[in-house]
């Protein structure tokens, strides 16, 4: 098991280094839009095209040799240095932690909440084997799947928000603050916070991570990225239970008298846990990474993926190579837990020849 740990992290690593090798060639190879400004400010001016150009490609440092700013991009990254944010002007280190939070926010709850209604319906699915309620789930489980999370989420905006006017339209990123701007769980707060400012606030409000009016907009990203999230774990779930409920001894139990709630936790569940376990840790958490892109874009959520699209617009290249290299690390770490979890939770899987 040791070497086989070893010989992943590895692998992890070289993984790594190669999305990120590859995301640094192609975005050197798009024409870089502040240069672009540069030439295009020169012209209007009347000053020179080229010096302009010169001066600005030396400021950005692009007048050096791809495989110099290559290796100085690597070495600063094992440093941790991550640059500097163009777009946001300050350290991307500064940016990542500052939109991490809003990413959290509606993506833990939605992982947590998929993982136990997805598991639950798969049950209930494998259970009730080609009846009403196992078409109209695995009805739902196509649903989710299929529909683009992006569409899903401007329907919702459109049903919820315009017309029924339930939730706000927009995001208001203040009402997770403090007074003092830091990030903060619950507080109270008068009229005169930035949140509140050109509404009509009576009295004290709340604001904070668990302020109702955070909860309230974060209700529909949430709903959002759990639908897809909920099909896939019910679709695995299903899948594994329906290996057990015919089996030997699951009749044995029901022909004891065993309840129907024992039979389903104890005999069904219970085996068909070790490999949902692994597949949550490594399927849903890309699924959810690869999901909050959109929907912070959809939502206008200032998080990290939607940091991420911005600087793909603006060609901020330091803040695209971390924003890609943080959940490419994730899945590859998800995917190495997966397999571990797998064989502690398994104990006649060994990875001893491996």
């Amino acid at each position: 098991m040791k070497w086989y740990v070893i010989r992943r992290l590895a692998w992890a690593g070289f993984a790594t280094l190669v999305i990120l090798t590859v995301t640094f060639i192609l975005m050197d190879l798009i024409p870089d839009q502040r240069v672009l400004a540069a030439e295009f400010q020169a012209a209007q001016q009347g000053t020179d095209i080229e010096t302009a150009v010169q001066a600005e490609r030396e400021r950005l440092g692009l007048d050096q040799p791809i495989y110099v700013r290559y290796f100085e991009f690597m070495t600063n990254i094992f440093q941790g240095d991550w640059g500097w944010s163009y777009e946001y002007e300050e350290p991307v280190r500064d940016v990542i932690f500052r939109t991490a939070p809003y990413s959290l926010m509606y993506a833990f709850p939605a992982v947590v909440l998929s993982t136990v209604i997805g598991t639950a319906i798969g049950l209930y699915s494998a259970v009730n084997q080609h009846t009403k309620k196992d078409y109209a789930a695995t009805l739902f489980a196509f649903f989710g799947i299929s529909i683009p999370n992006w569409w899903f989420g401007i329907v919702t905006m459109v049903i919820f928000g315009s017309i029924l006017g339930w939730v706000d339209i927009g995001w208001n990123r203040e009402l997770v603050l403090s007074a003092e701007g830091g990030f903060t769980w619950l507080e109270r707060a008068d009229g005169s916070h930035p949140a509140f400012i050109g509404e009509e606030v009576e009295g004290q409000q709340y604001v904070g991570i668990l302020s109702p009016g955070n909860l309230r907009q974060l209700i529909l990203p949430t709903l959002v990225l759990m639908t897809g999230a909920i099909a896939s774990v019910m679709r695995y779930a299903r899948a594994e239970a329906l290996e057990y409920v015919d089996a030997a001894f699951v009749k044995t139990a029901k022909s004891k008298g065993v309840s129907s709630r024992d039979i389903v936790l104890k005999h069904v569940f219970r085996p068909a846990a070790v490999p949902l376990m692994t597949i949550f840790v490594g399927r849903i958490l890309g699924l959810v990474l690869a999901g909050s892109y959109l929907i912070e874009v959809v939502f206008g959520i200032p998080g990290v993926g939607l940091a991420s699209f911005e600087a793909l617009i603006t060609q901020d290249h330091d803040l695209v190579m971390i924003t890609i290299l943080i959940p490419t690390f994730l899945v590859i770490i998800g995917n190495l837990v997966e397999d571990i979890t797998y064989a502690l939770l398994d104990p006649r899987i060994d990875y001893g020849d491996r």
